[in-house]
């Protein structure tokens, strides 16, 4: 394991790769995807345990993503099952410290929402935990000023656990050692990861926004959910992808197999 030290404009080869790796197998991505969704809202139907069980499981089941992001550029035939490759195919070691990892992120996504508790006395917490649908008004209260305070306090977590899952299942590390590498790799890359999250966000928001435009000038805003929804499967997956392939620039992967020479290394 090799952690490099990578420029700016890799967080923009990082979504491109992502775009690439998911047109090798769009089909196959698209099913991890609907099975990973699928499998966390079983867990997250559970009272009370629901709100954080599938937390504990995120870690685990995110290492299938990246297992079928590297049999993708291998060529592999990819199948619903490698969604479990973290649990089922390294050892029941590996599999404990991914458990172990999920109960570490439970723990800090906990403190997260106890964190945007003193700006609403605790509604947002509430709702995770049992449940509910705000109307727009509570958007505009105080759960407002909660919810970006939870999103500014998730960036540390994100930091941690960023890598953390896949190098606990393919290096073979403590969970605890696999979040400092993380972190580590997360902050000595910080302004390739800046690059990364400011193209996100505007593909998350101006793009929507735009083909809401459009279509309501045509007078087919009755249709704009039938378009806005697979627009965010389809990015979402992208997404996914491209995690894969910030771990392959970050850390120097090399030898999985060959990438598109239309698409730069993420270390260049």
């Amino acid at each position: 394991m090799q952690l490099l030290e990578v420029p700016p404009k890799s967080g923009y080869v990082w979504l491109r790769q992502g775009l690439w790796l998911f047109r090798r197998n769009p089909l196959a991505i698209l099913t991890l995807l609907f099975a990973y969704l699928f499998g966390i809202l079983l867990l997250s139907v559970l009272p009370i345990v629901g709100a954080f069980l599938p937390l504990v499981f995120m870690p685990g089941l995110s290492v299938g993503f990246m297992a079928a992001c590297r049999d993708a550029i291998q060529k592999k035939p990819i199948f619903p099952n490698v969604l479990l490759d973290g649990f089922r195919n390294h050892g029941n070691v590996v599999a404990r410290r991914l458990l172990v990892l999920g109960g570490y992120y439970a723990a800090a996504m906990a403190l997260v929402f106890v964190f945007s508790a003193l700006f609403d006395g605790g509604d947002l917490l509430r709702l995770m935990i049992f449940g509910g649908r705000p109307d727009d008004e509570t958007f505009a209260g105080p759960m407002g000023g909660a919810m970006l305070a939870t999103a500014i306090a998730y960036v540390p977590v994100a930091l941690l656990f960023w890598f953390a899952p896949v190098l606990v299942a393919w290096h073979e590390i403590t969970p605890a050692k696999a979040m400092f590498f993380s972190w580590t790799a997360c902050v000595r890359n910080g302004r390739a990861f800046i690059v990364y999250g400011v193209l996100t966000g505007v593909i998350a928001t101006l793009v929507p926004m735009l083909i809401a435009l459009i279509m309501l000038l045509l007078g087919l805003g009755k249709f704009l959910a039938i378009v806005l929804m697979p627009f965010s499967i389809l990015f979402t997956a992208v997404l996914y992808c491209s995690f894969y392939a910030s771990y392959r620039g970050c850390f120097g992967v090399q030898e999985i197999g060959a990438i598109d020479p239309n698409v730069a290394p993420p270390n260049t």
